[in-house]
């Protein structure tokens, strides 16, 4: 599940020292907010993770388009299948 795949992403950011800051529930959040921000001075990366078979919302296109823009912000959507990559850039 997504919920389970946040898990393991939040969990391995955490056991390589980034500092982890998720959205708890996203009714309360503007349309399109990253599920994670993930800081380990200098770097500093926002997440949309999605399952297989998720889509992402237009909202969230958008955004992780405009991080894409920012000077040393990087933006990511990751799915399960993504795992190698994200082990690699958290590492």
């Amino acid at each position: 599940s997504e919920a389970d795949f946040l898990q393991m992403v939040v969990g391995l950011a955490r056991l390589k020292g980034w500092i982890v800051f998720f959205t708890w529930n996203s009714q309360h959040s503007p349309a399109g907010e990253p599920d994670l921000r993930l800081i380990r001075p200098p770097r500093v990366l926002f997440c949309e993770l999605k399952s297989e078979k998720g889509k992402a919302t237009k909202e969230q296109d958008n955004a992780l388009a405009l991080l894409a823009l920012c000077p040393g912000v990087e933006s990511y959507l990751w799915r399960p299948h993504h795992w190698q990559q994200i082990v690699d850039v958290l590492s």
